[in-house]
């Protein structure tokens, strides 16, 4: 239940209630509410088990897709994304040694130059120019 409660959370809730309830009425507040949230776990694991009863096997699968979104939880986006980035699984054979961050490998072999249909241009003749690309 307190897992997500440190123990200064609780240590300035202790303090916030004895200066609003006093010290006279603060051990009978916290007695009630320690019993109260009793009773929630009781009636909790009271439908939890008539309904594995009700359901039988169908209950484990309804369970199922309830753990699979507790292990989102657990995501987190910064060990996701530098995995994606800077993972070797975008370094494969197939893909000419590119990762999608724009990274070449140095072992990876280097990508081909672009060949043209036009023969290499000889001594002092001038390359063609086109006015409309510049």
């Amino acid at each position: 239940m307190f897992d997500s409660i440190g123990w200064a959370e609780i240590l300035v809730i202790v303090v916030a209630g004895l200066f609003i309830l006093g010290p006279e009425r603060l051990p009978s507040a916290a007695a009630w509410l320690g019993r109260n949230v009793r009773k929630v776990r009781q009636y909790a694991t009271g439908a939890r088990e008539q309904l594995r009863t009700e359901l039988g096997p169908e209950y484990d699968e309804l369970r199922k897709p309830l753990q699979d979104l507790q292990g989102l939880r657990n995501f987190d986006p910064k060990r996701a994304v530098s995995q994606h980035l800077l993972d070797d699984d975008w370094n494969k054979p197939g893909n000419g040694g590119y990762k999608a961050n724009g990274y070449t490998d140095p072992a990876a072999p280097a990508p081909a130059a672009p060949t043209s249909d036009s023969p290499p241009l000889t001594k002092g003749e001038k390359p063609p120019f086109d006015p409309d690309a510049t």
